[in-house]
């Protein structure tokens, strides 16, 4: 599926991953090749990617790596869309 993680600054990673994983303000769930359709408010944690993923040089220092291998994206609130195997992440 392809991420797009979108900060007020710029677009912080574009590309394909196997899962996302984000902080809903109700709970962390998790989203997988052919989710269904889904709109929700986040709240503040970490966005987990997995997948071969490759950072761009100028935004590395944003993300960490988690112990179980994933990518790590602090943030403080946002929203996130699926659709048609897209997830499009707006953080703050």
């Amino acid at each position: 599926m392809y991420l797009e993680i979108v900060s007020p600054e710029a677009t912080l990673f574009s590309g394909e991953v196997t899962s996302v994983t984000v902080p809903g303000i109700n709970g962390e769930f998790q989203m997988l090749q052919n989710h269904a359709p889904i709109v929700s408010l986040l709240g503040e944690g970490d966005v987990k990617v997995q997948g071969n993923i490759e950072i761009h040089e100028d935004f590395q220092n944003k993300f960490t790596k988690g112990t179980n291998g994933e990518t790590l994206l602090s943030i403080v609130s946002g929203t996130v869309e699926m659709k048609d195997n897209k997830v499009i992440v707006l953080a703050d």
